[in-house]
């Protein structure tokens, strides 16, 4: 979702095929760590290769817009990403980033003490902590854009992003879902990473707590959601 006031057609954006094709007119350009992508793309969109924790390449000034999401848990110098992007920022550009937070919230008052999602979220705090890469980006990542520069007025907007089919709205009932299946599909390989790669855990305490995490994904009753 894009917030900056670009153009009103940019607010259903997602990726940068979808803003390249919003915005024919513009130069788009995606980068990630992994070869991932499409092949087939807009004219106007291009995909490189790039571990944004680096010196970036690009010059200075270059953009008028940069977009980054999903960086949470991967980053272990943030004020030194946000120096990099606000020097390749033009003068008057925008910056804007989505991430989610932790831990995962009830709709309606606490989750139960015992609910599972209170030790995913230490779980995921205790791997940031060992790898210096935090989970904790939302609560201070003002903090670092006023480190890494920005001085201009800050904004944010948080929304829910709800796990599973709970809610009574078809098109928050929709993304529920698809949040429930992207969970599901990586939770294992996720968690088999963090808690015996980092964490040292055996296969059965790994295997336990996942089949906790899937209980609770797929438990109607706990109208959970990550904050976005």
């Amino acid at each position: 979702m894009v917030y900056a006031p670009l153009h009103d057609t940019a607010r259903n954006t997602f990726d940068p095929i979808d803003f390249a094709e919003q915005f024919p007119g513009a130069q788009v350009i995606g980068t990630d760590i992994s070869p991932i992508q499409p092949r087939w793309v807009s004219p106007n969109c291009k995909f490189e290769i790039d571990n944004c924790e680096l010196d970036w390449t690009f010059a200075e000034n270059e953009f008028d817009y940069i977009h980054i999401s999903s960086l949470i848990g991967s980053i272990q110098d943030w004020p030194k990403l946000y120096k990099e992007i606000l020097r390749a920022l033009k003068p008057g550009g925008w910056f804007e980033q989505r991430e989610f937070a932790l831990p995962v919230r009830a709709n309606e008052g606490e989750l139960p003490e015992d609910c599972v999602y209170h030790e995913w979220a230490r779980i995921f705090y205790e791997t940031g902590y060992l790898t210096g890469r935090t989970w904790r980006v939302t609560e201070r990542w003002k903090e670092w854009l006023r480190e890494a520069g920005f001085t201009e007025k800050i904004y944010t907007h948080q929304v829910k992003l709800p796990i599973g089919g709970w809610p009574k709205d078809k098109i928050q009932k929709e993304i529920g879902l698809f949040n429930r299946l992207a969970i599901e599909t990586g939770l294992e390989g996720s968690a088999t990473y963090i808690c015996k790669m980092i964490l040292g855990w055996h296969d059965v305490e790994i295997q336990l707590v996942l089949e906790r995490v899937r209980a609770a994904v797929r438990n109607p009753k706990l109208h959970a959601y990550f904050p976005l």
